[in-house]
């Protein structure tokens, strides 16, 4: 006979910068999504799928929810965040340690208006020093979220990762497989090429240059046994393209280096790349051009 097939939607959620993109990554098994320890790092909503023997989970990764939206990429992000709540079998609910701020009361609203099902996972539990403290907390966020079950966790450090992944399977349904078993996420090299230079960029120049820059792919060619890519890296002001080409090119040339390492690590083939900097002035607030930029089409 025949086991049953078990398959959900888990959404994971929470303020920026918590480390939901990171909890993927290990989750999966794989690097999928991109990381930095700015806030904001991910901008788009992103399907990462583990299929393992009768079980597929789609996980899925969503923007900081954040209470500042005053340019349009904000609300963008909030919505998009938002959305995927009320459409998933069980959402995963990152905390930072024993911080909480009006960010963390937000989502937890945003959580009462759903019928999903939530786990809390606080973040970054080897940090803490006094691990008695750690139970005063989970009563406290009892009182701020009503959550099946608690679960202290470390991304960066896997820790109590696979205690996580098993209680989430407990809230999987019996469903057909919804993807390929072979297949990690929905969303195309393209996409994937162009959120490998993001990071890169963020990682490399920090506080530097605020979130106004974005990547658009203009060229994704395979020709024998090379893809040759081309990265359009749009900043708003002048001054942003001088930090980010940096003194005679050697930013710019170190971000590709980097870039062209992880591409060809994801894609498994070799990566001729090609990238270069454009001012667009007001494109963050804009949602038009974020339109054009595949930023609304989620």
């Amino acid at each position: 006979m025949k086991s049953d097939i078990f398959c959900g939607y888990v959404a994971i959620v929470g303020r920026p910068n918590v480390g939901k993109s990171t909890l993927l990554n290990h989750l999966l098994g794989q690097k999928l999504c991109i990381t930095s320890r700015k806030p904001q790092t991910t901008r788009h909503t992103l399907l990462g799928i583990k299929t393992e023997e009768n079980v597929q989970v789609i996980y899925v990764d969503t923007p900081g929810i954040h209470t500042n939206q005053d340019r349009a990429i904000n609300r963008v992000m909030n919505r998009s965040a938002s959305s995927v709540i009320g459409d998933v079998d069980l959402v995963v609910f990152v905390v930072d340690r024993f911080e909480w701020s009006d960010a963390d009361d937000y989502v937890a609203k945003q959580l009462s208006n759903s019928s999903a099902r939530v786990l809390v996972a606080i973040n970054k539990v080897d940090m803490i020093e006094d691990r008695d403290a750690l139970l005063p907390h989970i009563d406290f966020l009892n009182g701020k979220v009503e959550a099946e079950e608690f679960v202290p966790i470390s991304a960066l450090r896997r820790i109590h990762i696979d205690e996580l992944e098993e209680k989430i399977k407990t809230y999987i349904p019996s469903k057909p497989h919804v993807f390929p078993e072979d297949q990690i996420t929905d969303r195309s090299e393209r996409f994937l090429a162009a959120e490998i230079v993001r990071e890169k960029i963020t990682r490399q120049l920090g506080a530097e240059l605020p979130y106004q820059v974005t990547v658009e792919i203009e060229e994704f060619r395979v020709e024998s046994n090379i893809t040759h890519i081309s990265a359009l890296i749009l900043v708003e002001r002048e001054g942003q393209k001088k930090i980010l080409i940096g003194t005679n090119g050697a930013r710019i040339k170190k971000i590709g280096e980097q870039a062209r390492a992880d591409m060809e690590s994801l894609l498994d083939c070799k990566i001729m790349l090609k990238t270069w900097v454009k001012v667009r002035s007001g494109w963050s607030d804009d949602e038009r051009a974020l339109r054009s930029l595949g930023y609304m089409d989620e």
